[in-house]
């Protein structure tokens, strides 16, 4: 069964003060951010180095336990011209998963240009290239949630 649903219903299907867990999953890391209680504004979290997928999904499970999160918006990859490529397939595969794992309702959010606009943020903040690199995935599912909430 899936559990996507359009950003339009994601509100209705949280409970009371419940948070969104925001995601960008990449092929080693899965960038994570979390909402505030009245579903305004996306905070950085933490990255995850992906391994095993079992084991990806206990320390989510942690998250989601601990933060009392209520859905998933996941960062979905279209090309430029709003096509679907390789990248849609990973995503699509790791909603699936995440939907066996999960009892919650997730929205599949075009992220286009996401990285790019927190790399040029990070760039404009004299960040290092070391110290990007660190940030960069959660700093992006950020940027990815917050046009979710910015949607709600």
């Amino acid at each position: 069964m899936s559990h996507i649903v359009n950003i339009s219903q994601l509100r209705a299907k949280l409970g009371p003060r419940q948070r969104i867990l925001g995601m960008d999953p990449g092929t080693k890391t899965i960038g994570l951010a979390l909402s505030d209680l009245t579903l305004t504004i996306a905070t950085p979290l933490e990255i995850i180095r992906r391994t095993k997928f079992k084991t990806d999904v206990a320390r989510l499970r942690e998250i989601v336990e601990q933060e009392d999160i209520g859905g998933f918006v996941i960062g979905w990859p279209v090309n430029m011209d709003g096509s679907e490529g390789p990248r849609c397939q990973s995503t699509r595969a790791f909603s699936n998963n995440l939907a066996a794992a999960f009892d919650l309702p997730h929205v599949l959010w075009d992220e286009r240009l996401s990285t790019a606009a927190v790399e040029r943020t990070l760039i404009e903040a004299d960040s290092s290239r070391k110290r990007r690199k660190q940030v960069i995935d959660k700093m992006a599912a950020a940027y990815i949630l917050q046009g979710a909430l910015h949607a709600i």
